[in-house]
């Protein structure tokens, strides 16, 4: 579908949205928006008539770049290939928008609207945020601009920079006031509700392909080079862990032989660009139900006949500490923030980098040639392959790993006082930019495309929700504990916090640090799956 906007419709949207804001607002959140949605709105425009991409045969590196990418040794050109950019179809005609800057600001203008409307007191507008979350909307209309081909997320470095650069600030900002012990103190439901997470993604993966093998054989198909559950234990590594442990089982059953062929090779990267989109909808449709969920917590809550006292003391605490280090922040108090928020990210990025160099020196320096039985010399197995199995020569896994360490570290030092001056404030507004492009990337055409791997993905994700209700009613778990368990395996550092922080934005570092863990624990339990899934794939050789 081509859509064609002149300017004069764009100028006259954005009139019509200035004359909307230019009402007496009644508190400061109000006032940032209506600053953030000018702003924003005159970079678009001229965004959109000054610099436009004058080089259409200059493709920029496709960098929706996920942790696979990461990998060390690798050059940028084949980070770009190995992409998790999802190319289901060629459009005829490119997007609307093509510049970042006008895109960037877009998304600047959703959130602006979103966070806007969510604070007028008209009983309609009331009653809709009550019901559909107001995080659920900032995923949603942003995947609207893909969807009718206003943007191009493939050709956007939104991704790459949301990920690399205000993720791990992120992280930082919002453990920099975590309290360790009232986290403990929480109990282990919280762990034991992690762990199902995790067991539901491992046993469910084989128990998908066993009922949609039974009822649509032709869809699983037959074991081989391209075998569907190769693609799926990608699939795994991410609901598990995150996007490292996605890049490892990538590495571990995807890579051609070396004698392959051209055409295996297409084969396994069209397999695996379809697995994204398998991987991003899915989580995002349970996203959905988790987030309607919140409203309605208490109630499950009453019939799970579970205590949620932990969780209130806790909230209670944070939000005492809140107010007594609370205070108008200055200018030099917002550029400490940023500084340490940045300089933790700065030193997270150097540091990990280094770290992942060196595991990989180590792990190459250890491969040795030997004699196979026809008498050519064959790879030997590596000591200290294990390593790169674990994620830990990805520069992402240390990314983040470092920057939630500093972080907590700087919990125990003065510094936590700054969240009075905004801190995790700031660190949300970082969040939902993730979550803008992260919803922008959630292309709802790949459904009509793969219907067979969709379905092996609603199976899936279903035995997942249903064990970890199973296990929380069984355990009288409260509804945050399965929600942020959930979301620690399904969705990593990016969607934690975000879901404990709709509870109350001080639950956000139960998120975080559950969703490291899910780093630590990824790759075993995905290669688990994948061996599970290839032994229940008919005719599996």
């Amino acid at each position: 579908m081509e859509l064609i906007v002149s300017h004069r419709q764009l100028n006259f949207f954005l009139l019509a949205i200035t004359r909307i804001v230019q009402n007496p607002v009644r508190d400061n959140v109000a006032r940032i928006t209506i600053i953030l949605i000018s702003l924003f709105s005159g970079l678009s425009i001229c965004g959109a008539e000054v610099i436009q991409d004058d080089a259409p045969g200059v493709a920029s590196a496709e960098l929706e770049i996920d942790e696979a990418t990461e990998t060390v040794g690798e050059s940028r050109a084949s980070d770009a290939k190995k992409s998790n950019a999802v190319e289901l179809e060629q459009h005829d005609s490119g997007p609307f928008f093509k510049n970042d800057a006008v895109i960037f600001g877009i998304l600047m203008v959703i959130l602006g609207l979103i966070f806007w409307t969510s604070n007028l007191e008209f009983p309609a507008v009331k009653l809709f945020y009550k019901v559909i979350p107001m995080l659920l909307v900032c995923y949603f209309l942003p995947s609207l601009l893909t969807f009718f081909n206003l943007v191009d997320h493939h050709d956007s470095q939104l991704y790459y920079v949301a990920t690399r650069f205000l993720l791990p600030a992120t992280l930082v900002l919002l453990t920099l006031s975590i309290d360790l012990k009232e986290i403990y103190a929480l109990g282990p439901k919280a762990l034991i509700m992690f762990l199902t997470g995790s067991v539901g993604v491992v046993v469910g993966g084989p128990l998908a392909v066993l009922a949609v093998a039974w009822i649509y054989p032709e869809i699983v198909g037959v074991d081989g080079p391209a075998a569907v559950w190769r693609g799926l234990s990608t699939v795994a590594g991410s609901w598990i862990g995150g996007g490292a442990n996605q890049a490892a089982m990538q590495v571990v059953f995807m890579t051609p032989e070396p004698d392959a062929g051209v055409e295996v090779s297409g084969q396994l990267e069209d397999l695996y660009s379809v697995m994204v989109a398998v991987d991003v909808i899915v989580a995002e449709v349970w996203m959905f139900f988790l987030l309607m969920g919140v409203g309605f917590s208490k109630d499950i809550d009453r019939i799970f006949k579970a205590d949620s006292s932990s969780i209130e003391r806790l909230k209670t605490k944070m939000e005492s500490f809140s107010a007594r280090v609370t205070r108008v922040p200055t200018t030099t108090d917002l550029m400490v923030i940023g500084a340490i928020g940045f300089g933790a990210t700065a030193f997270a990025h150097f540091t990990g980098a280094y770290i992942a160099e060196s595991v990989q020196a180590t792990i190459t320096s250890a491969q040795v040639m030997v004699t196979g039985p026809d008498g050519n010399l064959i790879m030997g197995e590596n000591p200290y392959g294990f390593l790169k199995d674990l994620g830990l020569a990805s520069s992402f896994f240390w990314l983040i790993v470092i920057s939630t360490a500093i972080g907590i570290s700087l919990s125990f030092t003065p510094f936590r006082n700054y969240e009075g001056a905004g801190a995790s404030k700031i660190g949300t507004v970082f969040i939902f930019i993730l979550v803008a492009v992260i919803g922008m990337g959630m292309d709802i055409r790949a459904l009509a495309d793969h219907p067979g791997f969709f379905l092996i993905g609603g199976i899936w994700m279903a035995i997942h929700v249903g064990l970890m209700f199973f296990v929380g009613w069984l355990i009288r778990a409260p509804y945050f504990f399965l929600a942020v368990g959930s979301k620690a395996n399904i969705g990593g550092a990016a969607s934690a916090p975000v879901v404990a922080a709709a509870f109350h934005p001080a639950l956000a570092p139960v998120g975080v640090l559950l969703a490291v863990l899910g780093y630590a624990l990824g790759t075993y339990g995905a290669m688990l799956c994948a061996w599970m899934m290839q032994s229940v794939t008919p005719i599996a050789n």
